[in-house]
């Protein structure tokens, strides 16, 4: 028996990093998962990886059709959706403000955003009829960077702080018939990329050779996570029976960031 037995679940960026691990994990708890991906090739990978219990729709979450398809896709193989995870974003690679020239500045804030926030927004608009009908729940995925300088750029650390207020919003807006929630995650080495923008789309966090080092050098915990370790609270945030009377929190799992801060190791021109 699992946590979710039972449960349908979609999840964007499904198909690398924290968001293939999250497909894992909500199906050994006996759920059945829609995912929204990008990428065709991923999206193949996981259909032969789990088979009858993943749908997978190819598709860009800064586009609502796209997110309603992945919506209609789920229902017509699962017949229900109790749980939207935003998760599905891209990254600013620690690029301070002094970095950009001319209009660069604008191009990445409104590429970045329109991933990391406007997609999760329209997913949960696309999501909420279906979510209204079972009493289920949505959950963002947040960051360190929510709360805390040093997890990013100030573009990506803006995105961040923004789904925090939205699961504040959303929380409030949504009560009693959606639960809405947040899980804030530490780094990890995964294949979050980075932007048009800047010239930095084809990289990856996993490129950084350094990145397990820095890691373990800020924590408290003194530890590089995998995507999998960061699972089991949006497990518990899914679970109706186990989170109902939960909305509007956000889980830090950054190994105790909170109880220190960042040091700015990653760096950034200075004035």
């Amino acid at each position: 028996m699992g946590w979710l037995d039972n449960s349908v679940a979609l999840i964007t960026g499904g198909g690398s990093g924290l968001g293939r691990a999250l497909v894992e994990r909500f199906i050994k708890e006996g759920a059945n998962v829609g995912v929204l991906e990008s990428n065709a090739q991923r999206a193949e990978e996981l259909a032969a990886a789990f088979g009858k219990r993943v749908t997978v729709t190819v598709g860009d979450v800064t586009r609502y059709a796209d997110n309603v398809g992945a919506v209609e896709q789920t229902i017509a193989k699962f017949g229900r959706l109790d749980t939207f995870v935003a998760n599905a974003g891209i990254f600013d690679f620690f690029q301070a403000l002094a970095q950009y020239e001319g209009d660069a500045l604008a191009a990445a804030f409104d590429e970045l955003m329109a991933v990391n926030v406007k997609g999760g927004l329209l997913g949960a608009r696309a999501a909420l009829p279906e979510l209204v009908k079972t009493g289920g729940n949505i959950i963002f995925t947040i960051s360190n960077a929510g709360f805390y300088p040093g997890g990013g750029g100030p573009v990506y650390t803006a995105s961040k702080h923004a789904m925090v207020g939205l699961v504040r919003q959303l929380a409030h807006e949504l009560a009693p018939k959606v639960r809405v929630n947040g899980v804030a995650p530490g780094g990890m080495k995964t294949g979050l990329s980075g932007l048009n923008a800047t010239g930095t789309a084809g990289q990856n966090l996993s490129q950084i050779e350094t990145l397990d080092d820095m890691l373990i050098g800020i924590t408290p915990l003194r530890m590089s996570p995998k995507p999998e370790q960061y699972c089991a609270p949006y497990v518990l945030l899914a679970s109706k029976e186990n989170s109902a009377p939960t909305t509007g929190t956000i889980i830090n799992t950054d190994g105790g960031l909170g109880a220190r801060g960042i040091v700015n190791v990653c760096g950034g021109e200075s004035l």
